[in-house]
């Protein structure tokens, strides 16, 4: 345990900023189960306004360091490409 008052402070923020990165990244993670959910039912229409809202989370997780802007874009592309190849197939 800290014994210093500063390092007592950044436990409580870093806890905090955990759980709130925890609940973003929760949300990414679902949504994405969501979007490949649609695909896999042939959903096309759904999956497009889905990958929207996943794209969406993404840069904002991206833009608040939750996540790595890098990552977020390779997440974003993947997604878009099987969205892309779905509707190739259709």
């Amino acid at each position: 345990m800290p014994n210093i008052k500063s390092a007592k402070k950044r436990v409580n923020v870093n806890e905090k900023k955990r759980l709130e990165n925890k609940v973003v990244k929760s949300k990414i993670s679902t949504y994405t189960k969501k979007f490949k959910l649609a695909l896999a039912e042939n959903n096309l229409q759904g999956a497009d306004e889905l990958l929207k809202q996943v794209v969406s989370l993404l840069d904002n997780a991206a833009s608040k360091n939750v996540i790595h802007k890098n990552c977020a874009s390779r997440r974003i592309a993947h997604l878009s490409k099987l969205l892309s190849d779905a509707k190739q197939s259709a």
